[in-house]
């Protein structure tokens, strides 16, 4: 054998010993450790953000619910404290003497029967825009659509007059209409989405079976689209129940009828001018209770029903 035919060549008959590789394990040629290490580090500083968000949305709504059991000597002395004394007075006082009860009721009627109407024509129009093609469909749908871009304070001084003329000014009726079509474009716009994405072979079914159009909508095609009506009407709820510019504009005259977000604007500056800030903390817990309660208990449902309307 030559010198030339012992030498290793760079061809198909290279005979070779097995050696590491570059780049094995990782993406992109870098080391599984290095990326296991970047993971670890991305994943340790995302939860320290959310840790620190969670704490700046949580600290002041239980020091403003730990305050409303306070007198005013502790809220100014101790801020940070514990009350040594649970002072539920403060509750009754700014439930009965600041009208806070009266404004709670009425809030409670008009976001309820807002609530009702607009989840009512938001998932009928919505089902229809979404199942039927029909001339003038999408013209239809963008106008919802731009309903939701359009500014209401451009609408406040028009819309006072037209209350005014039809006599609904200072009314539950005439208010409850007002959030219906405030509500209606995002709930269109958010339910439309949503029945896209349910199957058709079940409503087809049912016309099979010898079901009308709205038999097939109210039982059929309503209970599949829930997860999406409890999302958009917890989103309504909560838009609506600290709605303050539309009451402040179309509730000018009565002040029994005035809605809680008014009350409690009312509350602090009477309040402020008192000195009474434990009562002034105490109408503001009552104000959030049932924001916080509804969102503590739905918090599941909105979370499925996002999910549900972005997948198919």
């Amino acid at each position: 054998m030559t010198k030339e035919q012992g030498r290793p060549q760079d061809g198909a008959g290279t005979s070779r010993l097995p050696g590491p590789r570059a780049g094995r394990g990782g993406k992109d040629g870098a080391p599984a450790g290095a990326t296991s290490s970047e993971g670890k580090v991305l994943n340790v500083f995302s939860h320290g953000v959310l840790v620190i968000w969670g704490l700046l949305v949580t600290m002041p709504l239980l020091w403003a619910v730990v305050s409303s059991f306070k007198d005013d000597t502790e809220i100014f002395g101790s801020p940070w404290g514990l009350p040594s004394v649970l002072h539920f007075d403060n509750w009754s006082r700014a439930w009965d003497k600041a009208n806070m009860g009266q404004y709670f009721l009425n809030s409670l009627i008009v976001v309820g029967g807002s609530l009702i109407g607009t989840m009512l024509l938001g998932a009928m129009a919505a089902y229809v825009l979404a199942r039927f093609d029909f001339p003038g469909n999408r013209f239809v749908y963008f106008l919802f659509v731009g309903g939701m871009g359009f500014p209401v304070i451009l609408a406040l001084v028009p819309l006072f007059f037209v209350m005014k003329n039809m006599a609904l000014l200072d009314t539950y009726h005439g208010l409850i209409l007002v959030y219906i079509a405030y509500s209606l474009p995002f709930t269109v716009f958010f339910l439309s989405g949503f029945f896209k994405t349910l199957p058709t072979s079940v409503a087809e079914a049912a016309l099979i079976d010898g079901a009308s159009h709205t038999r097939t909508f109210f039982q059929v095609m309503l209970p599949m689209a829930k997860p999406g009506l409890i999302s958009v009407g917890i989103f309504n709820f909560l838009g609506q129940w600290n709605q303050y510019l539309l009451p402040t504009v179309l509730n000018v005259g009565d002040p029994d009828k005035k809605m809680l977000t008014q009350g409690l604007v009312a509350l602090a500056v009477s309040q402020g001018y008192k000195g009474d800030w434990s009562g002034l903390f105490a109408g503001l817990t009552i104000a959030m209770l049932p924001v916080l309660a509804a969102y503590i208990i739905f918090q599941r449902q909105v979370v499925a029903g996002l999910t549900a309307g972005a997948l198919k």
